[in-house]
């Protein structure tokens, strides 16, 4: 196709050419630097949220705001990272996501109440929206078909480690430190991996003229950020308080959904004359639709396991929030681990011989995890969390490297847009099912004259089970996962 061999010359993608090879070398190992430092910030927090109720005097829903908040604006900025990757530059953009990033840090840093911090936490959330979509569609550019899967293999390990340790230098920051050293700790290297870019970053894209559809952006605010912010207040509802807000549960979900169902209307008939904010003929490749339903339950079982075994590990066991961190630390670091060397069994095997038994086991854990009590010794939860983290090293790396190779070159910003869209959303959705479900079942218990611990335990368990039998579709999809020839459709056979 022209359009794609345009943006292949253009881009100058010439893996032999030395001087483009080590361009192509720095621009990502920048990229996955700052992708690792937005990813750390977004779960470095998980353990202050007590701590900041305490220091600041508020309630638990508002602290959650720190959360909901990062959450929300990430679902609403993501669907425009595929028009914004499309009109500016590698370089301009970089340091555009750099820059709002560290300015939110400060901000947090800085921050004398609830109300700044939170502010200061949106500021972050536009500029980590921006970063993962960047780094995925640069990867895709830049790496022929043969080595994405090394080149994934790194950018599971940014994925992976970052929200693992992050718990774990939150726990030692505020055992030691104010809170506020956690936005200190990570402000240095933003700026630091900022001045880098801005130093040493080549444009490698080609920006072209793309339309901004202003309904459609109003329509995905409403869509994406009205079920995010709907699934986070009924995971939120039920952990604090049992109860409904002032706003019931039921209509930001509804008007998400009724707001989704507008969006995908009006893109329909947007990509016709190739002007859609998120454009949807990226599901036209069946293998890109599998790879994404895959993610959505992988995401949803990692975001409500993660959610889950903090307050099963501190409320029902007893350990505290830094014995936790190091707990879950192990599994963290072995996923990260895993990256590259399921990357390079991906280049050469292929997604499904790793997508399948990493289904299996992300599945076999969770229904191990239905059986746990106040006796279930921490080393089983240790040992657990690592087969699960193994599992899920063998999901993400296929997963996310068959479904960006299966679109065409110039559907790369929307799939990574989407694929983004849908992590934050099965995220979202993981937390609210696992906590919802584990109150309702708490609360069934005591009611019946069960002392509260088990009860807990109890609720525990049930949440665990809906996520063993959700886990059970993503066993079924990775079977139909297959690598994509020459890297997509109409490539001419790769590279």
């Amino acid at each position: 196709m022209t359009l794609q061999a345009t943006l292949v010359e253009t881009a100058e993608i010439a893996p032999h050419h030395p001087d483009n090879a080590a361009r192509n070398r720095l621009v990502i190992a920048i990229l996955l630097v700052s992708t690792f430092v937005v990813f750390l910030n977004e779960t470095i927090m998980s353990v202050a949220i007590p701590h900041l109720m305490g220091d600041l005097g508020v309630t638990a829903s508002a602290a959650q705001w720190l959360t909901t908040g990062f959450l929300l604006t990430m679902a609403v900025v993501i669907p425009i990272t595929g028009f914004l990757l499309q009109r500016i530059n590698t370089r301009p953009i970089f340091m555009l996501a750099m820059a709002i990033f560290s300015t939110g840090t400060l901000a947090c840093a800085l921050a004398p109440g609830l109300e700044l911090l939170i502010v200061g936490r949106v500021i972050q959330a536009i500029g980590t929206a921006i970063m993962m979509p960047l780094l995925m569609t640069t990867v895709m550019t830049l790496v022929p078909p043969e080595s994405r899967g090394k080149t994934m293999g790194n950018i599971s390990i940014v994925m992976s480690v970052a929200p693992a340790i992050g718990p774990t230098i939150g726990g030692f920051i505020l055992a030691n430190f104010d809170w506020r050293f956690m936005f200190y700790f990570t402000l240095p290297i933003a700026i630091a991996a900022l001045v880098l870019g801005a130093l040493r970053i080549r444009n490698v894209s080609t920006p072209r003229y793309a339309p901004l559809d202003v309904l459609s952006v109003i329509l995905s605010a409403f869509a994406f950020g009205g079920l995010v912010y709907g699934l986070s207040s009924f995971g939120e509802s039920f952990a604090h308080t049992g109860e409904a807000g002032p706003v019931p549960l039921w209509l930001p979900i509804a008007v998400g959904v009724i707001a989704m169902g507008l969006f995908a209307w009006r893109q329909f008939g947007l990509q016709r004359e190739d002007k859609a904010l998120l454009d949807l003929r990226v599901f036209q490749s069946r293998n890109y639709t599998v790879s994404v339903s895959m993610m959505l339950v992988a995401m949803m079982a990692l975001f409500g396991t993660v959610i889950l075994l903090p307050i099963y590990t501190q409320n029902v066991v007893g350990l505290d929030t830094l014995e936790t961190g190091l707990l879950l630390l192990p599994g963290g670091l072995i996923m990260g681990l895993l990256g590259p060397v399921v990357g390079r069994l991906y280049d050469r095997v292929g997604p499904r011989v790793l997508a399948v038994p990493g289904a299996i086991l992300v599945s076999a854990v969770l229904w191990a995890l239905t059986t746990v009590g106040q006796d279930t010794a921490p080393w089983a939860l240790l040992a657990g969390h690592v087969v699960l983290s193994i599992g899920l090293a063998l999901i993400f790396t296929p997963v996310f490297t068959s479904s960006m190779g299966s679109v065409r070159m110039e559907l790369y910003s929307h799939a990574s847009a989407v694929l983004g869209s849908v992590q934050q959303l099965a995220g979202a959705a993981g937390i609210a099912l696992f906590v919802a479900l584990m109150t309702i079942r708490t609360a069934a218990l005591t009611v019946e004259g069960v002392e509260p611990v088990e009860a807990l335990a109890g609720g525990i368990r049930a949440a665990f089970l809906v996520g063993a039998i959700i886990s059970l579709f993503a066993v079924l999809a990775a079977f139909f996962i297959r690598k994509p020839e020459g890297g997509a459709p109409g490539h001419g056979g790769g590279h």
